[in-house]
């Protein structure tokens, strides 16, 4: 009994961190796509373990001296996948806008820091958002965070008021 305990924690423990294994292939949709050319560009992707992260997110939160309103917004999210793009283009970039407002993602906030965008787009259900796709474009990659959960406007709100106000 003792080794099969064992070995079903062994097993689950191996399928927990599966999904942190790093891949040169696109985890997001639009990247995916076998016939669009993206002419050189490189791709690292992940998957973040909700499961092994959000005690580690929630604790640097809390040192950091963030609110608690910040906190609680992770206890919300169910999936993270990051995925970042090296010798990415403007015409890329813009054709990924396109793929978002066909697949009815709205614009929240564009943000601007040091020459930096970072763009928050959301796709709602009546008044709840599924689903968030966070897009940092700097000079030299392009950084994708896609971010499901269940979260409000007011959640998003907070969100991007505690990073607009740094």
């Amino acid at each position: 009994m003792k080794t099969f305990k064992n070995i079903f924690l062994t097993l689950l423990m191996i399928g927990t961190l599966q999904s942190c294994i790093v891949s040169e292939k696109p985890n997001i949709d639009f990247f995916s796509d076998a016939g669009y050319d993206f002419k050189g560009a490189k791709y690292t992707s992940f998957n973040v373990p909700m499961l092994l992260a959000k005690p580690y997110i929630k604790k640097a939160l809390r040192e950091d001296g963030e609110s608690e309103e910040l906190v609680n917004l992770v206890k919300k999210i169910s999936k993270i996948k990051i995925l970042t793009v090296e010798n990415g283009s403007k015409e890329m970039l813009n054709d990924y806008v396109r793929y978002l407002n066909n697949s009815h993602y709205e614009d929240w906030a564009t943000i601007k820091h040091d020459g930096d965008n970072v763009n928050v787009r959301v796709k709602q259900n009546g008044d709840a958002i599924k689903n968030m796709l966070i897009t940092v474009n700097s000079d030299k990659e392009l950084v994708f965070v896609d971010v499901k959960g269940s979260f409000t406007a007011g959640d998003i709100s907070k969100m991007i008021n505690s990073f607009s106000d740094k």
